[in-house]
């Protein structure tokens, strides 16, 4: 079997792995150092157009269209630019063993390949029903959402059962996104969960009453405080119908289902320190293994502001940590200095004709501001989070550019708050005079 071996090897062909790209780029690699080893068929892409514009019935986003780095606003980075760069792109490739002591992978198909410093960025996979061993829950039209090919095989469902009825499971980012844009195909869309309200790893009570209440007007239907317990199939092994847990059965010729991810630590387990369900890094993403490094939503990284530990899964950090690793790796070389990475938690979701930004925390005390009516033409609302008496988070529905731009400030200003009241009447002017 084939040996290479690369200076540098970029573990994983996801979001992380493109930005890596572009500053390996930006700081001078030469041709033939750097190689990313990607399972995937194409090259980096930006994930989140998957669960938006890849599934809209009219104008769908398609690759080109969305390789990295157009997320940011920068260059797309066409299979072209890594042969420009001398960048080797080694794809649908899966890699089964990482031997970090010897500094070498080894591939499904037998091939092996030596690096002198790693970056991993193998990214999360999802959660699938079947690895709780739901009933029914290997049928025909049980998706899921994280790569390309999840998507395409999304986009033929949608096609093969034109308005019919779907079940999304879950009530997160997923959930939202899917059932949004399901219902834009035109389809009798349920969406069930067991949590008191959607998302609530973030949302407050108050701010998740609003969407829900804006997708129920969309014509989504919302089941809450249950879970899917079971599957039925048609004589083509499809599913045909969604066991609730409190006894209720709904018809579905498609369920999607997205119910959290788990990062891809498996291949380094027992090699590297590990922490809050990641590989634990240094504040330039430096693990402790030598010449190791990792990013995206494997890294448990220093989180400067809070002066603690995290793990965030979200392209945002995806991008900037990658960023930061390859800044760190040629800062090391050339006997030269960086900062120490300085994340503002960042989150953002569009569906239907809604954009929400969050930044900081969302912890402690939480005030919601402005039209939050589901029933409005056109909401605008925000919330603060307040601990300690200082305003660490804030969340805005609906908000221009400068007004993103102003809560951004206010989140990583952290200035003092002097009432949950006060707070309510100003909102957005709050945000502004900072």
């Amino acid at each position: 079997m084939a040996e290479k071996s690369f200076k540098y090897v970029i573990l994983g062909g996801g979001v992380s792995a493109g930005y890596a790209a572009r500053e390996f780029a930006k700081q001078g690699v030469k041709p033939g150092e750097l190689a990313i080893i990607s399972k995937e068929a194409v090259a980096p892409y930006e994930r989140p157009a998957l669960s938006k514009a890849y599934l809209f019935p009219e104008g769908a986003a398609r690759l080109p269209g969305f390789h990295v780095c157009v997320g940011s606003g920068g260059e797309r980075l066409l299979p072209e630019w890594y042969t420009e760069k001398g960048i080797e792109l080694i794809l649908k490739t899966e890699i089964v063993k990482a031997n970090l002591a010897s500094k070498s992978l080894t591939s499904a198909g037998g091939d092996s390949f030596k690096y002198k410093t790693l970056i991993i960025a193998t990214g999360s996979t999802v959660l699938k029903l079947t690895d709780f061993k739901v009933e029914g829950a290997d049928a025909k039209n049980i998706l899921y959402l994280r790569e390309i090919d999840d998507a395409d095989q999304l986009v033929e469902a949608i096609k093969a059962k034109k308005n019919g009825k779907a079940v999304v499971v879950g009530g997160g980012y997923i959930g939202l996104e899917l059932s949004a844009v399901l219902k834009i195909n035109n389809f009798d869309v349920k969406m069930v969960y067991p949590e008191p309200w959607c998302m609530p790893r973030l949302f407050t009570a108050d701010i998740a009453a609003y969407y829900e209440g804006y997708y129920e007007k969309k014509g989504v239907g919302i089941i809450k405080g249950t879970v899917a317990s079971g599957f039925t199939k048609n004589d083509n092994g499809e599913v045909k119908e969604v066991k609730l847990k409190d006894g209720r059965v709904l018809e579905a010729d498609i369920v999607v289902v997205g119910v959290g991810a788990r990062p891809l630590t498996n291949l380094f387990k027992g090699q590297v320190e590990e922490d809050k369900g990641g590989i634990k890094t240094d504040a330039f993403f430096k693990t402790s293994v030598p010449d190791v490094y990792a990013v995206g939503d494997v890294a448990t990284f220093p989180m400067k502001l809070y002066g603690d530990i995290r793990r965030v899964e979200h392209v945002d950090h995806s991008r900037k940590s990658a960023e930061q690793a390859v800044k760190a790796i040629f800062a090391s070389e050339q006997g030269k200095e960086i900062g120490e990475y300085d994340y503002l938690p960042f989150f953002y979701s569009r569906s239907f004709d809604l954009s929400w930004q969050f930044y900081g925390d969302n912890v402690g005390d939480a005030v919601i501001f402005g039209d939050h009516d589901p029933a409005s033409a056109k909401a605008k609302f925000g919330s603060y989070w307040i601990k300690d008496g200082k305003v660490v988070g804030a969340f805005l529905e609906g908000g221009a550019p400068e007004e993103n731009q102003a809560i951004a400030k206010v989140a990583k200003a952290q200035p003092a708050a002097s009432s949950l009241d006060a707070l309510a009447k100003e909102g957005l002017e709050f945000a502004s005079k900072i």
